[in-house]
């Protein structure tokens, strides 16, 4: 715990009070992890995909959104502006 602490640089303060627990924010959030990757197979999939891009358009700004046909569906491709972004569609996706 001690050797963690050490090598943190001094404008970090990620120490909980309560639990005594450390974490390194950049362990958790990558910030250049922006893409997000979702395919779909069958009858549906085309439709899942419009879904899927039009909750991503609706709640973030300026996300990019490809989408391709591969064999028996459909692959999207969000690019978020932030990581933060991405890991918030994921969780309110259930992705």
């Amino acid at each position: 715990m001690n050797n963690i602490e050490k090598a943190q640089s001094d404008l970090i303060n990620d120490t909980c009070n309560d639990c005594g627990s450390y974490a390194d924010i950049g362990a958790v959030i990558d910030e250049h992890d922006t893409l997000l990757t979702i395919e779909r197979v069958g009858s549906d999939s085309q439709q899942a995909i419009a879904e899927f891009a039009k909750a991503a358009q609706a709640k973030f700004d300026g996300v990019k959104v490809e989408v391709v046909d591969i064999e028996g569906g459909q692959r999207l491709m969000l690019t978020f502006a932030f990581s933060a972004e991405k890991m918030i569609f994921q969780l309110q996706q259930g992705l």
